[in-house]
Order: structure tokens, then C-alpha cells, then sequence
């Protein structure tokens, strides 16, 4: 599936109480690799951000007033997004901003154009419990570069969130074959009598066992007690 990277920044907190997008940044990645085809847009919000949000971003009022409206560019937008799994950190608050630009316009809200929306904060919350979960946090527990960013920028936020997001996901194409490779090895069965071996068996000493059960009970715990081996009773073999 096709999937956008998206971020925003705002002149505050509240769509309902009238703060708008300034800054729209979107990364396209297709099969998990970065394609290169973003999309950008500075955005004249018709009114000043609040000062705690000048402090966040950095995006001058003065700077913003030659730039489109969102009206202006909604139509490329959609475009771009149609039918993509839409991937945001902290998915509410930007998909909160989107619905209410459209929702001014009379257009349908953004969530039913698109295939899904992921939110990647709440992907890290179920990874990581209790633990800092910021775009910043992150991006340092995964080893993504982030000495770049001295101030939230939409365009910069989506591309350190791709990068996140493929890190956090990463499990996910160990299972995966390339049709390519799958092609590869398609015809090729090779066959072995594996009776004419005499296979050692090796058991773990007791200081192995204690190890692994340790680890088991720590993925236990990161997993609120959700690991298959808890939940499953295994019956010994006849």
C-alpha cells in the first residue's frame, strides 16, 4: 500500500476555537522506501499564531501573509493523499486541524478520502509503556538523526517520522519476500535425507534456562501480560 508521512503546524492547540494549519509537510513512501515525491505547503492562516506556538515552530506571521490560503491548494492535496494510508504522530490533533479546514470549505472530511490513518504515537505507546514517547524520544531510542531540528517544521517532522515509523515497524518485512526473490527461488527444490545425520541434542545448562526465562518474563511485562507462551497451555508431546 502507499503510504504518506504527514505533519502540521498551527497557529495554536484549538481547530474549534479557530487556530489553523500553517505548514503541511508529507513524505511518500511505496513498498516502505522513500519514493522522494513529497508534497510542501506554507499556508496564510488569516491570523496570527499565539506566542507559545511561535516559539514552537518559529514561522513568522510577517512570513506567512503572501502564502496560499488552504482553500488554494485542498484540491492538490486530496489529490495526493487519495486512497493512502495516512501515517501522523499524535494522528488526532492534525487529522482534528484537516477536517476543520475542509469542514470550512463545505468538503468532506479528510478521514473518508483516504484508506486509513495510523497514529504512530499510539503504536509507541503500546511498544514502549511509561516511557517518553515524543517525536524526539524516539527518534533517539530508534537512532534516527534528529540534530536537525532545533524547531518543529512540518516537512522535517514528516521525514524524521518516516524514518520512526519504518524503525518501529521493522519487524513486520522479516516475513516478507520480494516477487522478485520469491521468482528467484520458485523452481528451485532441493531435497535432504536428513536420516543419514546424527543430530546432537543440546540442552541449556540451568544458568541459560534462568536467562531466558528472565528475558521472557521482561517481554511479558512490556506487553501487559498479552505474550502468546502465557495465554497458551502447551500439552507435552506423546
Amino acid at each position: 500500500m502507499r503510504q504518506i508521512v504527514l505533519d502540521t503546524e498551527t497557529t495554536g492547540l484549538s481547530a474549534e476555537a479557530g487556530d489553523r494549519i500553517i505548514e503541511i509537510g508529507c513524505v511518500e513512501l511505496v513498498a516502505r522506501k522513500l519514493t522522494g515525491h513529497n508534497k510542501h505547503w506554507y499556508l496564510n492562516p488569516d491570523r496570527d499564531s499565539h506566542e507559545d506556538a511561535l516559539k514552537v515552530h518559529g514561522i513568522s506571521n510577517e512570513f506567512l501573509r503572501d502564502k496560499p490560503r488552504f482553500a488554494a491548494i485542498a484540491d492538490e492535496l486530496l489529490a495526493y493523499v487519495e486512497g493512502a494510508e495516512i501515517i501522523i504522530h499524535n494522528a488526532a490533533f492534525d487529522i482534528g486541524f484537516l477536517n476543520k479546514e475542509l469542514e470550512l470549505m463545505g468538503r468532506t472530511a479528510f478521514t473518508r478520502q483516504v484508506a486509513k490513518v495510523t497514529d504512530t504515537l499510539a503504536m509507541a505507546k503500546e511498544m514502549y509503556p511509561g516511557k517518553r514517547n515524543s517525536l524526539d524520544a524516539l527518534c533517539d531510542r530508534l537512532g534516527v538523526d534528529n540534530s536537525g531540528r532545533t524547531l518543529h517544521g512540518a516537512l522535517l517532522d514528516a521525514e524524521l517520522l518516516a524514518d520512526v515509523y519504518i524503525n518501529l515497524t521493522r519487524g513486520q518485512d522479516a516475513l516478507l519476500m520480494d516477487e522478485a526473490d520469491a521468482g528467484a527461488v520458485a523452481g528451485i527444490v532441493t531435497r535432504v535425507d536428513l536420516r543419514q545425520f546424527t543430530l546432537p541434542v543440546l540442552l541449556a545448562s540451568d544458568q541459560e534456562a534462568a536467562a531466558h526465562e528472565e528475558v521472557l518474563k521482561q517481554l511479558d511485562k512490556a506487553s501487559g501480560g498479552k505474550t502468546v507462551w502465557r495465554q497458551v497451555t502447551f500439552s507435552p508431546m506423546a
